[in-house]
């Protein structure tokens, strides 16, 4: 199991934090995710022999929004 932590430009919206979380709780590989939306920042675990750190901030970045930095 592998972690990462993203660092998001700032949330405009709490509906923000279950669009991403539900998609990336829903992608293949992934563990779990957690938004926290004061910080503007996304915890994820994940099976890296399935996804990688990279897989999952493009993911994020699909959903429209900008990943300013990324510790995986």
């Amino acid at each position: 199991m592998a972690k990462a932590v993203f660092q998001l430009e700032p949330l405009a919206c709490p509906s923000c934090i279950k669009k991403i979380e539900t998609v990336l709780n829903n992608t293949t590989g992934v563990i779990s995710a957690k938004v926290l939306f004061h910080a503007s920042k996304v915890k994820t675990e994940y099976n890296s022999s399935i996804i990688g750190g990279d897989g999952l901030e493009q993911t994020i970045s699909k959903l429209g929004y900008s990943v300013l930095s990324a510790n995986y």
